[in-house]
């Protein structure tokens, strides 16, 4: 086959596709796949808008009105006045003034921030740096040993919110936090933080606090003084200056170390500051604020639901109450340190059951335990008064004559304090001489039963136990109760309960309480009462409780519990009913102190100071008899 001839027309290249068309598509398949994951992106955005708007219309719907902080609320104040109108104590917010950020020392401001927020100045009102440092260091510490909150959340949250711990209260927290940025200054934030701040005691504020603790204005606090207010932020009670110094004096050291860490004091003027003199306002916390306590106690049945203010006129008679507070100090820094004797209390009334006067122990400022109205203690023979008195209601008195002797119950063995025994004897020498197998012979034969509804009758209201070792004065009672017991012999057998309140106004001065009627009524029989007052009397002039004499008529009665761990005296005269307790907190026994020794001593001193400059007046004893011939027998001494 012949080849094929060349052809005279040129020859046409292969056409090229062209690379614009697969470029568009890869464009727009690229665009595709951007656009597809951009728009699943803004819809997330979106859902995440309207969740957390969800969430923030959920948490925020019930938010308190957080647009009034410029009209500070505060707790009711209740002022209290002694019998005579004086003012004695106060309680309720204790405001001292405004002040503005200017007004406050750098230092104080600077201390604050190291302390509670180092980042203040610069944050949005949360600090995720602070949060992931506390979330370290308490993983690292097992426990929850800080928080991440900011002061702008501290405020937020002491302001307008609960202390419940949950999310809902969290996330109002912050969202109170961002309306506060966004509505105020650093500087004004910081400013209602510290007028705000509560500081324990009733203090409201850091003007409030510096008055209170250093009797100064903020204006013009030190350096130490600032560390010290700082430092009460993290807890009020546990670092007062007042109550815990030994507290307060280390944190205000850990405030110093927290300033010098941020930059803002020197590590030697941080070393030099607590070196400085402070001098600290002990007088807002007086042994008055034992009976301030036990009155406010006692307020609240009758208040109600009253919101204003109050004024509560009381019974204390504030001589009397500085006496108190004088005469039992000193006798436990004296006789009772050196026989061992920490603590004590004491009480005074009049025959009616007004209390006069009330130290519920050596010191407030240390220890707020009232031990004349909450302490629960053995009174020993001081108990004997019931026993006695259900003796005489079963048909005995005081001529009545009985053998101290050795005697066995059930196996139980009482014995005398002297470890002797002394025959046939009176029931008025017993009584005088305190001896405990003769009580519980009285206690049996009347029946303990008749015992325990004679102390319920004259107002103890704790529970007696049935046992024969009831009549020795093994069920606890409190000094409070006992103290009105003998007041309802020195009342002439009418029930004298205690009380201190007399009057309640309000603000407008209308009365929302006044004491009234007159009282119980008759529980103790007339015969008895003369009976009784005659063996106390006896009491004192001849028996256990002569350490007790003073110059006019006066009767009373010892007590000693077991190992000496308690130690009483309570006693009366014409015009006061006083009682004593003496001891340790935990029980520990004391060096053989008895009640006819170091409380004797006490009550003695207290009412001789008490009765200075008034008319010397007999018991109105009824029936009295021969009570002057007995009084005046000789006699003998004893221990208890």
């Amino acid at each position: 086959m012949a080849p094929r001839k060349p052809s005279n027309q040129p020859q046409r290249k292969p056409r090229r596709k062209s690379s614009k068309p697969r470029a568009a598509a890869r464009t727009t398949h690229g665009a595709r796949r951007f656009l597809k994951p951009a728009k699943w992106a803004l819809v997330t955005m979106i859902w995440l808008a309207i969740g957390l708007g969800g969430v923030t219309a959920w948490y925020g719907w019930d938010l308190p009105d957080i647009s009034r902080l410029e009209t500070p609320e505060r707790r009711p104040a209740v002022t209290l006045t002694a019998a005579d109108g004086s003012v004695f104590a106060r309680f309720g917010d204790y405001h001292g003034g405004s002040v503005s950020f200017s007004d406050l020392p750098p230092h104080l401001v600077q201390a604050v921030v190291a302390t509670e927020d180092r980042r203040f100045f610069s944050h949005g009102g949360f600090d995720p740096w602070a949060v992931a440092r506390a979330m370290v260091a308490n993983i690292r510490a097992g426990t929850i040993r800080q928080g991440g909150s900011t002061l702008t959340q501290q405020l937020a949250k002491n302001l307008f919110l609960t202390p419940d711990r949950n999310i809902r209260r969290k996330v109002q927290e912050l969202l109170a936090a961002f309306w506060l940025e966004a509505r105020f200054t650093k500087e004004q934030i910081f400013a209602i933080y510290a007028n705000r701040v509560y500081l324990g005691a009733g203090i409201q504020g850091m003007e409030a606090a510096a008055q209170r603790y250093f009797n100064k204005s903020v204006r013009k606090v030190t350096l130490h003084e600032a560390a010290l207010l700082a430092g009460l932020l993290k807890a009020p009670s546990r670092y007062s200056p007042l109550r815990h110094p030994g507290n307060a004096k280390s944190r205000a050291e850990q405030v110093l170390k927290k300033m010098v860490a941020a930059g803002f004091l020197s590590a030697e003027n941080a070393a030099a500051a607590p070196r400085r003199s402070l001098t600290l306002n002990r007088s807002s916390a007086t042994s008055a604020h034992y009976y301030a306590d036990w009155i406010m106690e006692r307020a609240a049945a009758f208040v109600g639901d009253s919101k204003g203010d109050l004024v509560i006129t009381t019974t204390l008679d504030r001589r009397l109450q500085k006496l108190a507070t004088s005469r039992l100090a000193a006798s436990l820094a004296g006789k009772g340190k050196q026989r061992g004797a920490s603590q004590g209390a004491l009480i005074a009334m009049s025959p009616d059951g007004a209390v006069r006067a009330m130290t519920g122990g050596r010191s407030y400022l240390e220890s707020q335990f009232n031990r004349a109205t909450q302490a629960l203690r053995q009174p020993g023979s001081a108990f004997k008064l019931f026993v006695y008195l259900a003796g005489l209601e079963a048909g005995l008195d005081p001529d009545t004559q009985l053998v101290d002797r050795p005697i066995n119950i059930k196996g139980w063995k009482p014995r005398n304090y002297s470890g002797r025994f002394r025959g046939k004897i009176t029931l008025s020498d017993a009584f005088a001489r305190s001896l405990n197998t003769i009580a519980v012979q009285v206690s049996e034969h009347a029946g303990r039963n008749k015992v325990i509804s004679a102390a319920h009758r004259l107002g103890i209201t704790a529970k007696l136990k049935s046992h024969p070792s009831l009549a020795l004065g093994a069920s606890e009672v409190t000094l409070i109760e006992l103290t009105a017991a003998y007041a309802v012999i020195a009342n002439q057998g009418i029930a004298a309960w205690p009380y201190g309140i007399i009057e309640i106004r309000d603000t407008t001065g209308s009365i929302i309480y006044r004491r009234g009627g007159s009282g119980g009524g008759r529980v103790v029989d007339r015969r008895h009462v003369a009976a009784l007052e005659q063996m106390l009397q006896k009491t004192i002039t001849q028996g256990t409780g002569h350490r007790a004499r003073i110059d006019r008529p006066a009767a009373g009665k010892t007590g000693t519990s077991q190992e000496w761990r308690d130690a009483w005296f309570i006693g009366y005269t014409a015009d006061l009913v006083t009682g004593i307790w003496v001891g340790n907190d935990d029980g520990h026994p004391m060096k053989k102190v008895t009640g006819g020794g170091l409380p004797a001593g006490i009550w003695r001193a207290f009412m001789i100071d008490a009765h200075q400059g008034k008319k010397i007046r007999r018991l109105p004893q009824p029936n009295r008899g021969g009570i002057e011939a007995l009084i005046e027998r000789e006699g003998w001494v004893g221990q208890d």
